[in-house]
């Protein structure tokens, strides 16, 4: 890597300067997670075990719906003493998590981040969390995407969606801040045609970034762009995916575009950063001082058990530090597999999960046969949560559109249909689309709802 005075600057300095003066922790906590990511398995229950016991009395005490689960459950705050305890707490499946937003939210601490989940399972859910739980989310973040080598003060082109709606001029400002002195790069992947993969690659090419970031998806099929047209002139560029799952192939493909360091990154809106691959590829390391990652087999009669290693089970998430609306024991939806417990080829200590199965988005394509991010629609629906409970777009073998959708009780107002057919327009030009209003979209075995289905067709 060569020689950067901006890199070293942007991250001894101006990046932790701007952190003390907003009163971020970040940089104290990322030592912290640095020092520990090798702790031995003793160090780790010691560090995990407080903040758990912490959450578990605060919900108890300051939430109506974990006291009400607590009792119904038999259990008092004053029973749980270690991490084994946790299982002896009511599992939060999404439904609850939906219905229980306000009576899950304590009067203190103050919330300090309120959004919406795309909706993994076709449902969008508001997630609140606190200052602390910020911190840890930000800290976790970079300690992870540093085992791919990519580290604050590094220039990185992020492949990720695009706003459906106008941006304000606040968020267009601080794009443009991140863009000149965070140097992060946003590039939409939403639409992937000749035209906008190779204004792709030659932003790669002029700007030289360090790391790439983005959709699983598009960023494989702008690596198979790269080598199919011949356009790779650069060394090896770590390549961060997240989003969706990558296939053999698809890692392959990257590879063969961007050099051999391709990571894989696991997690949601609900709590950000879960997992990530290290050097050694490997498998997953759990954000551990962060979360607690439990993988469970549910049982005929509905009971659950720890999946043994090897075993695929339900993936679910307590937050360690979320004490303004706490998630304990999360299912989030998806399945993983369980691995055991002990050291990584890297020498890291950290418990590892995987490979996930979820959240595989098929991609669409629109009337002249262009790539479109089947993602895109989350993003859409992100905007109109408040008047749809469910949705599920269907491409047809002749590229026609169905969109699915279960309105919540006040019904699709107008407005809602003209957003939707103005989006559908844009990004997924020349396609006829068809609105239906259902009551009901099935969810699958796992419990997800396949949000884009995309019918054979013709490459």
């Amino acid at each position: 890597m060569a020689f950067d005075p901006y890199r070293l600057a942007l991250s001894r300095v101006l990046y932790p300067g701007w952190e003390r003066l907003r009163g971020r922790p970040t940089f104290h906590l990322l030592a912290t997670l640095r020092r520990g990511e090798r702790a031995s398995s003793d160090e780790i229950i010691a560090l995990r075990t407080p903040f758990l016991l912490r959450l578990l009395r605060h919900a108890y005490h300051h939430t109506a719906h974990y006291r009400r689960a607590f009792d119904a459950a038999g259990v008092s705050p004053g029973d749980l003493r270690s991490l084994n305890d946790l299982a002896r707490i009511p599992l939060l499946d999404r439904a609850s998590a939906q219905s229980t937003v306000d009576n899950r939210t304590a009067a203190w601490p103050a919330v300090a981040v309120a959004k919406t989940t795309s909706g993994s399972t076709g449902q969008p859910l508001e997630v609140r969390y606190s200052t602390e739980s910020q911190h840890w989310r930000d800290a976790t973040r970079w300690r992870g995407f540093g085992w791919a080598g990519y580290r604050m003060g590094d220039k990185a082109i992020h492949l990720w969606g695009v706003p459906v709606l106008t941006p304000s001029p606040l968020a267009r400002a601080k794009l443009a801040l991140d863009r000149r002195l965070r140097r992060d790069l946003y590039v939409s992947c939403m639409v992937r045609s000749r035209e906008n993969l190779l204004a792709m690659v030659r932003l790669i090419a002029r700007e030289r970034p360090d790391a790439l970031v983005g959709y699983g998806q598009a960023l494989a099929d702008l690596a198979r762009f790269v080598t199919a047209e011949g356009l790779r002139s650069w060394e090896t560029i770590p390549v961060i995916y997240g989003a969706e799952r990558l296939w053999p192939h698809d890692r392959a493909a990257l590879a063969e575009a961007f050099g051999p360091a391709v990571f894989e990154t696991y997690g949601c809106r609900e709590f950000m950063l879960i997992g990530a691959e290290c050097e050694a590829h490997d498998g997953l390391h759990a954000s551990a001082e962060n979360l607690i990652v439990e993988i469970l087999v549910r049982a005929p009669d509905g009971s659950t058990r720890p999946a043994r290693p090897g075993e695929q089970g339900e993936v679910a998430v307590t937050d360690l530090h979320n004490l303004a609306c706490p998630f304990i024991r999360y299912l989030i939806g998806d399945l993983a597999t369980a691995r055991a417990p002990g050291p990584c080829a890297c020498g890291r200590t950290l418990p590892r999960f995987g490979p996930v199965q979820g959240r595989i988005t098929d991609t669409m394509r629109d009337a002249d046969g262009n790539r479109v991010e089947g993602m895109v629609f989350n993003l859409l629906f992100l905007h109109l949560a408040e008047h749809t409970r469910q949705f599920q777009v269907v491409q047809r073998a002749d590229r026609r559109l169905t969109l699915k959708i279960v309105p919540t009780a006040g019904g699709l107002p107008e407005r809602a249909e003209s957003v939707l057919r103005e989006f559908v327009g844009k990004y997924v030009r020349g396609v006829p689309l068809e609105i239906e209003v259902v009551r009901e979209i099935p969810l699958s075995s796992t419990g997800k709802l396949h949000r884009v289905i995309v019918e054979q067709q013709d490459p």
